[in-house]
């Protein structure tokens, strides 16, 4: 494995894919989620970075959905790549756009930093040991 960079590569592919995934399902989107409406709303308070101070449960939910599926389950199983991360991404740029008014307490820095990997993830993809790998490789074996 050593000896091959390609190995090498979905392996690093694979624990940064678990990594991260594990943080946004148990850290990040998960207590969102189980935070129910009262954390939604507080959550989706964020949107009046934009001028949207409509529907801020709606937002909420949609963040907290977007990391505990999107950035947590998807991402850990490497399927649906890129499209599952566009919403985790959106999310966090939200977020960093909150701590820099102010809207939010804190530094942008992190869910900056988090939005720049998941779009290297997006570019480079989920690598070898993925579900969409495994379903390319069946199609393969049906055609």
């Amino acid at each position: 494995m050593w000896r091959d960079p390609e190995k090498r590569r979905d392996l690093g592919l694979l624990v940064v894919r678990i990594g991260l995934g594990l943080t946004f399902l148990f850290i990040h989107g998960g207590p969102k989620l189980l935070g129910g409406p009262e954390r939604w709303a507080r959550v989706g308070g964020a949107m009046q970075v934009f001028g949207i101070d409509f529907a801020p449960t709606f937002w909420g939910l949609v963040a907290a959905l977007s990391e505990a599926v999107g950035g947590g389950l998807l991402l850990m199983l490497g399927l649906f790549f890129p499209w599952a991360l566009i919403f985790p991404t959106l999310t966090l740029l939200v977020a960093a756009l909150g701590h820099l008014t102010g809207l939010i307490p804190g530094g942008p820095w992190y869910p900056l930093e988090l939005a720049i990997v998941f779009i290297a993830l997006m570019l480079t993809g989920p690598g070898r040991y993925s579900l969409d790998a495994r379903r390319a490789r069946q199609q393969v074996t049906i055609s």
